[in-house]
Order: C-alpha cells, then sequence, then structure tokens
C-alpha cells in the first residue's frame, strides 16, 4: 500500500468548519481521542456477549469469516454517546445538510474480523441507493476500533481522494492506505470514498463498530422503527430519538398516521383518531398560500417557483 494513514490532531483545529474542509479535500480522515478509551472499554464489554453468541455472516461481500450485528442503541447504553458524538454530528450536517432537511441514522453495525479473514473487496457504502446526482453526498460513516486496528489485524483501507474518482470501482494499491488506530479514535470518511476491510493474518480478531449517517429522505439500511421500537426509543435522549427516525422529514415524510413519528414517544393527551398534521418547509407553506391566492402565474416552471418561495421565505431552503 502507499503512503501512512493521514491523522488530524484535536489541537489542530477544533473547528467543525476546518475538519469539514479535510474530509471534502481527501475523503476521509482520522480523530485520535474522539472518545474516551475507558468509554469505548465499557461499550465493547457491553457487546462482548453479542460477539461470542453472534453466527457467522453469509455471503461473498460481508465474508464468512466476519461476525455483524446491529442495533446498538439498544444493546448498550454507552452506544448514544457515539451516535450524538457533537463534532462529528456538525461535520456531518455540514456534509450533507445541503441535500437533506435533517440527517438520520443509517446503521449501527458492531463488526468483528476473525483470525484468517479475507479482505472484503473494494466498494462505496453509497452504492447501496441506484441513484447518483453531481455533487451530492448520501453518507457519511466512522468506524470506532474497540481493539487496535492495524494493517496486518484487518484495519480499514481506504483510497484517498477516491470520492473525486467515482466511475473507478479498482484502485491501484499504491493508492490505498490502511487506517491504523487505536481504541478511542474515529476513522470519518464520505459514504463516496472507496474502502474495504482489510484481511485478518493475526491470531486475534479485530473488533470495532461502524455508525453511519445518511440523508433523511433515503431508506436507511437499517430499518429504525423496527430496531428502536417505541418502548426503547422513549428512553433516547430527544436528539438521538430524531436521529433514529423519530422526527418527520419535511416535507411529510416518514410520518405515523399522517403526524411526525415523535409523538410515539410521548404519553398521549389527545384523541386516539387525531387527524394528519402536516409537517412542511417555510418556502412550501408559502407556495401554497400564493396558489390559493392566484398569485402563480400559469406556466411558471419548478425552478421559478421554488425561487419565489425561497426568496418569499427569507431565503429559508432545505
Amino acid at each position: 500500500m502507499g503512503a501512512k494513514a493521514m491523522t488530524i490532531s484535536p489541537d489542530a483545529s477544533s473547528d467543525a468548519e476546518a475538519w469539514t474542509d479535510r474530509l471534502r479535500s481527501d475523503g476521509y480522515y482520522i480523530i485520535p481521542d474522539a472518545m474516551p478509551a475507558a468509554d469505548v472499554a465499557a461499550l465493547a464489554a457491553d457487546l462482548a456477549p453479542d460477539f461470542e453468541e453472534t453466527a457467522l455472516s453469509v455471503g461473498p461481500f460481508y465474508g464468512d469469516t466476519t461476525k455483524r450485528f446491529h442495533g446498538l442503541l439498544r444493546r448498550s447504553p454507552f452506544a448514544a454517546a457515539f451516535v450524538g458524538h457533537p463534532l462529528i454530528l456538525d461535520v456531518t450536517r455540514a456534509i450533507l445538510g445541503s441535500f437533506c432537511d435533517r440527517i438520520q441514522l443509517n446503521l449501527t453495525q458492531a463488526i468483528e474480523i476473525l483470525p484468517g479473514g479475507d479482505r472484503q473487496p473494494p466498494h462505496r457504502d453509497q452504492d447501496m441507493w441506484p441513484i447518483r446526482l453531481q455533487g451530492v453526498e448520501y453518507l457519511v460513516n466512522v468506524m470506532w476500533p474497540f481493539t487496535p486496528y492495524t494493517a496486518d489485524n484487518g484495519a480499514t483501507i481506504v483510497w484517498p481522494g477516491s470520492h473525486r474518482r467515482q466511475d473507478e470501482i479498482v484502485m491501484s494499491e499504491d493508492d490505498a492506505i490502511a487506517a491504523e488506530m487505536k481504541p478511542g479514535s474515529a476513522l470519518v470518511f464520505l459514504g463516496s470514498t472507496l474502502h474495504a476491510g482489510g484481511a485478518n493474518r493475526t491470531m486475534t480478531s479485530r473488533r470495532g463498530m461502524v455508525i453511519s449517517y445518511s440523508l433523511g429522505w433515503l431508506k436507511p439500511y437499517e430499518l429504525p422503527w423496527l430496531a428502536y421500537p417505541p418502548e426503547i426509543a422513549r428512553h433516547f435522549s430527544p436528539d438521538v430519538a430524531d436521529l433514529a427516525g423519530y422526527r418527520a422529514h419535511r416535507p411529510n415524510l416518514g410520518t405515523y398516521e399522517g403526524r411526525c413519528p415523535s409523538q410515539l414517544l410521548r404519553p398521549s393527551t389527545e384523541p386516539t383518531r387525531s387527524g394528519a398534521i402536516d409537517v412542511l418547509r417555510p418556502e412550501q407553506e408559502q407556495l401554497i398560500g400564493a396558489y390559493r391566492a392566484g398569485q402563480i402565474p400559469a406556466g411558471s416552471t419548478a425552478e421559478q417557483i421554488l425561487a419565489w418561495a425561497a426568496a418569499s421565505a427569507g431565503g429559508t431552503g432545505t
């Protein structure tokens, strides 16, 4: 492989804008000491029985020398601090926020690569969705190691800058790096960045987890309402519950009975058969009002209408 993985020191910049610029430039970076090692150890200890009991994965992509399981927010109370990491959320919203009303949790997945595990095929996680729009990012991934990640035990392999070469599905090994890091560090990379789980050539397992966030209007990898039904999600903080799907995405996406699903997390004082309530962006409400007032000329294009609505709402966008 080529150059050593790039690690950004926390004291180099704590500004989310600088981290965001680097992610846009290189497609990845490693944050050292992003979480206290003790917090990582506590989460890993909670998940240890699940690692032991989970069966081997099946299929040529996951490989039959890995173990994977999901729904980590319900398996350990320590998972929420990783999901809600403030700096990572700030960067993620900066990357994805121009293309959606709100971001969502795409998945939480624990991964173990067993001794002798083969290398994963190179891939881009955004390719799970069969659409690609120029300049749009769909996903931000965060890999958190529970054990040290090394080039020998299966550290994630990343191709820096591959998010700018998305037509290439195979790239030179000379352009790749192994994202070596210790527990507490985090590998952050775009869904458009080519990467792969490495081969484990050691006698010990490589354990960790990946948390990913996606555009709020996409169907997520992990269905949140099944992973975290209301009786579980009502114990989450409001921010984590929002990420886990209990917040409608304007306009009117992800609703329950025509209303924001956050209603499922609080005691109901309303009639059982309450009616639907719109969840719209301000410019959409302006647009509907203008239409009803006869202020939109026939033949107006979508671009003209959207520009008018945004201007009428004081420049409010998505």
